[in-house]
């Protein structure tokens, strides 16, 4: 199965390093990041999760929580927690899924259906795919897909960035331009008219009859 924006993100329960849950009611009126890892204890990702594990106050500041998964065991998972508090200097406090018979991989396509079903015996070149973030609103539907090559780490900060965004235009009439970034103007949508732009963004500027500008809202 294919996902693509605005799809509802599948619900699935899960075992997690604190405890079994059931993704939908996890995420219940926030906004959620699910990010995947093709293998525990690999250089790559170690960088990744502890980074995560110190930037978490500021998606908690966005109203968005955090979960990671990967397809070896729960008890992997906190084995390399260890490790990535003493190489990366920060504790994880997000929940880490088991997904060992890749059902989740599969379900988020991921990994392709006839991947088996157990992780045993998998490396991370077998689990390459594993590789990508979702970001999820309240309303459980896909707001964000990305997969990245294994040999690449991930920019989190540009993953803030995107979720500001989101937000943002979820609540205004407005889309932002490229490599825009918080308290920066921001254009406003083609659905907005001169009239109603005039009440909502006083002093917009028009540079194009297609592309308007206005300060950032809220």
């Amino acid at each position: 199965m294919s996902l693509r924006i605005n799809d509802t993100a599948p619900n699935f329960t899960a075992r997690t390093t604190q405890g079994t849950i059931d993704f939908h009611d996890w995420i219940g009126d926030q906004w959620a990041v699910l990010f995947s890892h093709p293998k525990d204890f690999t250089p790559v990702c170690t960088t990744e999760l502890g980074y995560m594990a110190k930037i978490e106050p500021e998606f908690t500041r966005r109203n968005a929580k955090l979960i990671g998964l990967s397809v070896d065991p729960v008890e992997d998972h906190e084995k390399w927690a260890a490790d990535i508090e003493e190489t990366q200097g920060a504790a994880v406090r997000y929940p880490m899924i088991g997904d060992t018979d890749l059902a989740i991989a599969k379900l988020y396509n991921m990994l392709p259906a006839d991947a088996g079903d157990t992780s045993e015996g998998r490396t991370a070149a077998t689990n390459a795919t594993v590789r990508s973030v979702f970001i999820i609103g309240p309303d459980k539907k896909i707001k964000l897909t990305l997969t990245y090559p294994m040999s690449t780490g991930r920019n989190f900060d540009e993953i803030l960035r995107v979720l500001d965004s989101i937000q943002l235009t979820a609540k205004h009439k407005v889309a932002t331009p490229v490599n825009w970034k918080q308290g920066e103007d921001v254009i406003i949508t083609s659905a907005v008219s001169n009239d109603e732009a005039q009440q909502i963004f006083p002093g917009f500027k028009t540079i194009k009859p297609y592309l308007r500008t206005t300060k950032q809202p809220g």
